[in-house]
């Protein structure tokens, strides 16, 4: 009796061996795993992709908005000064323009500080394209500059500096979990994979037109 059952016990277990009843599952569950590691990292890039083009595109509104408004930094002069006179030298007359010669206008170099709610012009620039950066951004991923340029404006006229908006330290948080994807699917575990990335640094300049109330645009 004893004998009779181990040997339905052998032959049962020997035809379990043998089956393959259960094999498409397994391949199944593999192939699942390559086509949601596939897709999700098709719309994570796509969204990547996306805000940087978006952050571009944001940063010509920001410089073009920056460029008619009242500096959003402190410190840029509202008139060009004259430069440096040398002894017994005539000062060049206002209405100069500060490329005609050496030290027309007075050199101010550059002048930048981060975006602040506590500027008009940083806070207007911000509401307009906060909308189109990553979640996470503030204003002080923001940077404004204000390069002198000899070639732009005239002695005793209206400051016209260069004026720079850069986009900078902005992070990208992926949301699918690409790491655990990677792993099911039988790659190398690696934490970084689907981490968070930092945008590349973006700007954009345009010459200075009207520092003074922004109301020629």
């Amino acid at each position: 009796m004893i004998a009779r059952v181990l040997h339905k016990l052998r032959t049962q277990a020997a035809r379990f061996a043998r089956s393959e009843d259960g094999a498409f599952l397994v391949e199944y569950v593999i192939a699942l795993m390559f086509f949601l590691l596939l897709l999700f990292a098709v719309i994570d890039f796509a969204r990547y992709a996306f805000h940087n083009v978006a952050a571009n595109r944001a940063m010509h509104v920001a410089a073009r908005v920056a460029a008619v408004r009242p500096p959003a930094c402190p410190g840029v002069p509202a008139f060009n000064a004259r430069g440096p006179v040398a002894q017994n030298e005539v000062p060049p007359r206002f209405g100069t323009r500060c490329n005609a010669g050496a030290n027309i206008c007075s050199n101010v170099g550059v002048i930048s500080c981060a975006g602040s709610s506590s500027n008009a012009t940083s806070a207007e620039i911000w509401a307009l394209v906060s909308g189109t950066l990553p979640n996470g951004s503030t204003q002080a991923n923001l940077r404004f500059s204000y390069t002198y340029d000899s070639d732009l404006g005239f002695l005793g006229g209206p400051y016209s500096p260069l004026v720079t908006v850069e986009l900078q330290n902005v992070d990208f948080q992926f949301l699918s979990p690409l790491a655990v994807l990677v792993a099911l699917a039988g790659g190398p575990t690696d934490a970084d994979v689907g981490a968070t990335i930092s945008l590349a640094s973006m700007s954009v300049t345009m010459p200075g037109e009207d520092l003074a109330q922004g109301g020629g645009n």
